[in-house]
């Protein structure tokens, strides 16, 4: 692994910790971090209520238009990995959201609740 590609994964895993903190002060609580599917990864899955919560986690060193951080495909991915989950788990029961939380340098880690909905 490069120097560079260890400093992102580092800098990644600080803005997963920051995010959960700020989600666990909005009364969430922290099921999973990195959840592995066969589907792929969800960063976090939260629970608030009767509501399951797939959180993509997206840390950024410079200012980046919100609306290009995350693809289409990259929402099908979360969705089905979702799936999964609550399959595995039996939480069908649970209404599901995707939500975001974005971070950069000395900024507060914002959340941005439903910020997708599969079509």
């Amino acid at each position: 692994m490069t120097d560079a590609r260890r400093s992102a994964e580092g800098w990644g895993r600080r803005a997963e910790t920051l995010a959960v903190w700020a989600l666990r002060l909005k009364g969430y609580a922290i099921l999973a971090r990195r959840e592995r599917t066969p589907a792929g990864e969800i960063d976090i899955i939260a629970r608030r209520g009767r509501t399951l919560v797939a959180v993509e986690v997206k840390a950024r060193r410079a200012e980046t238009p919100l609306r290009d951080l995350i693809t289409e495909g990259q929402w099908k991915r979360i969705c089905r990995a979702l799936e999964f989950y609550v399959a595995r788990r039996r939480l069908d029961h649970l209404r599901l959201r995707f939500d975001v939380v974005f971070l950069q340098p000395k900024r507060w880690p914002r959340h941005v609740p439903d910020a997708w909905r599969p079509s």
